[in-house]
């Protein structure tokens, strides 16, 4: 029994441990998404002391894109997403043999020491899924944030008016900021869960699995059919 506790115990911290550096991957990427986010504006460059540029400029554009790009691939990315999919299974595959066994015989689920083992690691899982999606959500948002091309477009129209001169110039610089927003727009993936990547493997068995459990919980629960 004590070699079994010790064992429990080791697994435990070594997967929690892994769960800590996803969390700390996720917390470092939602501070280069913040900051980036404060590049175009004047005075939270200058609150946080970080470079400041317009994109009023083709090259500048071309900039903005390719730190972007750098930021988004920065730090672990493969490893990360093993990690945070392994606690996604792991969470399913709890939940799914939860419902098992509540189809089973709900009024004895409780009666058992494991199935009260696995409502802990559920909840301590769910939690840290939470937190992950939460950062992952903030950070798709900051960096898919198209308000920014969409005021530097309105500050070009203004600009326009006031330098006939040189609208053939930014119109230039306009085509490109509308073009970078389309691009953005497609690059967001559709296996994406609140910021967290999603394999879509996963996605289909998280899908079909899952729903079909809950499903069938809640037909026996109460009493009558019913499909999610």
């Amino acid at each position: 029994s004590a070699i079994n506790f010790l064992e429990r115990l080791c697994l435990t911290w070594m997967f929690f441990f892994m769960m800590c550096v996803a969390e700390r991957t996720y917390k470092q990427r939602f501070l280069f998404a913040k900051l980036f986010s404060h590049i175009t504006s004047a005075r939270k460059a200058r609150k946080y002391e970080i470079p400041h540029f317009r994109l009023k400029k083709v090259e500048n554009i071309k900039i903005w894109l390719s730190l972007r790009s750098y930021l988004k691939r920065r730090g672990p990315q493969r490893s990360v997403d093993v990690v945070v999919s392994s606690i996604f299974l792991l969470a399913l595959s709890i939940a799914f043999i939860c419902c098992a066994q509540v189809l089973k015989g709900h009024k004895t689920f409780l009666s058992a020491a494991y199935n009260w083992e696995f409502l802990i690691w559920e909840a301590a899982l769910l939690l840290f899924l939470l937190r992950l999606a939460s950062l992952g959500s903030e950070t798709n948002k900051k960096y898919s944030n198209i308000s920014i091309l969409l005021t530097e477009q309105i500050n070009l129209y203004l600009k326009m008016e006031k330098k006939p001169n040189k609208k053939e110039k930014l119109s230039l610089v306009n085509n490109v900021l509308k073009l970078s927003t389309k691009l953005l727009k497609e690059l967001d993936t559709p296996f994406r869960l609140y910021g967290l990547t999603m394999n879509p493997l996963i996605y289909n068995i998280t899908r079909v699995v899952i729903l079909s459990a809950v499903s069938g919980v809640i037909s026996d629960l109460l009493g009558f059919n019913i499909r999610v």
